[in-house]
């Protein structure tokens, strides 16, 4: 992933006002089918911040997702999507593999949908 070095508050600062701008900001998100390194890198998110101390092109496990992102709070964000909540499922409950759905330097893809057809969800 290519991200830039950030400091820790300002980053914190950036992820939560991105996780409360809520479904305007996913929408525009969507819409433009901006990929996640670009979002990370314009909330000024380098490389290091997930690949530190890594081979850069090994995929960066959950676990580091978790620095920045609180599942539960994701789950409720979305708690209202229909037909259910991706963020809380009976497989996996507030705890699924974020890289399942959201890909840093491809498009993202609903996980969900080749089981779920009606589960058709916008992954940004």
């Amino acid at each position: 992933m290519k991200t830039k070095t950030l400091h820790m508050p300002k980053f914190l600062f950036a992820m939560a006002l991105t996780i409360f701008l809520g479904a305007s900001t996913a929408s525009a998100v969507m819409a433009a089918d901006q990929q996640l390194d670009a979002i990370h890198a314009d909330n000024e998110v380098t490389c290091d911040d997930c690949h530190a101390g890594t081979d850069q092109r090994s995929a960066v496990p959950m676990i580091k997702c978790l620095e920045c992102h609180d599942t539960a709070a994701l789950a409720e964000e979305t708690a209202d999507l229909k037909p259910t909540n991706p963020h809380k499922n009976r497989h996996y409950s507030t705890e699924t593999d974020c890289n399942l759905c959201h890909h840093q330097h491809q498009k993202s893809e609903n996980f969900c949908l080749p089981c779920h057809v009606r589960f058709d969800f916008n992954v940004p």
